[in-house]
């Protein structure tokens, strides 16, 4: 395969990688968030474990973008597929 058509398929492939990853975890915090508002409405007093269990989540599904923004910079700047 040619040069050329690598770097553009790695282009792609590592914009839709940072793209889903980017919007599965907005999909994720939107829906954590509003079930975290959920339950402060049902029970108030909760609010210090609601909020912990909520920043906790929060910070496992931005890892995911994390890693997704890593391998997507490594397949545009160091290609392990090119010759």
């Amino acid at each position: 395969m040619d040069n050329h058509w690598i770097m553009a398929l790695s282009a792609l492939g590592a914009a839709l990688g940072i793209g889903l990853g980017a919007i599965g975890s907005g999909v994720g915090i939107g829906i954590a968030t509003g079930k975290a508002v959920e339950g402060l409405a049902r029970q108030p007093e909760a609010e210090g474990k609601i909020r912990g269990m909520l920043i906790l989540g929060i910070i496992f599904m931005e890892t995911v973008v994390l890693y997704a923004l890593f391998i997507s910079i490594v397949l545009v700047f160091a290609n392990p597929f090119t010759k």
